[in-house]
């Protein structure tokens, strides 16, 4: 079932709203390109959803310079906070959660047996270590200050690799964020063409993900190599 939920922007003291489906909302604000129009729930922008209140096209041109829906959408969907409700914030905090889970007994070990932990262990030791988790942010984001938080509970080693990414000149400005929050930077430069050569260890289980979003984040035209393993 489609989860639908408000993005909301204060702007010159005016309040625009609009609804959209939740799933494909974080991937937008995670880096993914989605079209608008996947995203949005009706072609409308609100001043107050609750009560079905659309904002006027006067104060839409005053406040975005233009009356266009999509174009101001996609502004209040960057610049905007995504409200949820308690019951919203619940599942999305327990499906991060489980994916958190699935993660680490993938890819995690028990130095002392070089076996990996079950899933039921690594659920206990989240509850014990009062681990936050953060609904927004994509898994590979959190987990090496979750996995910090881990090891004081629970021995455990995580697999890294250390990737060299080299993202185009033109797709810095968009890539750099993104890629920076992934894990450890190494080795970052600018060559003498604008693009931006960096080192950067993660987590051996992301290394697919973080070339997945490479290519994203670049249209195909940035490249990754594996550096080292360990």
């Amino acid at each position: 079932m489609k989860k639908l939920g408000t993005v909301r922007l204060v702007k010159g003291g005016k309040r625009f709203e609009i609804l959209v489906h939740l799933d494909k909302a974080w991937k937008y604000r995670s880096g993914e390109k989605i079209d608008i129009r996947e995203i949005l729930e009706g072609e409308f922008i609100y001043s107050d959803i609750k009560q079905g209140l659309k904002a006027s096209e006067t104060e839409l041109r005053k406040m975005f310079g233009t009356d266009d829906v999509y174009k101001i959408a996609e502004r209040i969907l960057k610049e905007g906070e995504i409200q949820l409700t308690a019951e919203q914030r619940r599942e999305l905090v327990e499906k991060k959660r489980r994916q958190i889970i699935e993660f680490l007994s993938r890819n995690a070990i028990d130095p002392r047996t070089g076996l990996p932990h079950p899933p039921k262990r690594i659920e206990l030791a989240l509850e014990q270590a009062k681990v936050g988790v953060d609904p927004f942010k994509p898994v590979e984001e959190q987990i090496d200050g979750i996995i910090k938080s881990l090891q004081r509970t629970l021995p455990l080693k995580i697999a890294k690799v250390v990737l060299g990414i080299t993202i185009p000149a033109k797709y810095v400005g968009r890539a750099y964020g993104t890629i920076s929050k992934l894990g450890k930077i190494i080795r970052s430069s600018y060559l003498s063409d604008g693009s931006w050569s960096v080192e950067i260890e993660i987590p051996a289980g992301i290394q697919e993900s973080v070339i997945g979003q490479v290519n994203s984040l670049t249209k195909g035209e940035g490249e990754v190599k594996v550096v080292s393993k360990g």
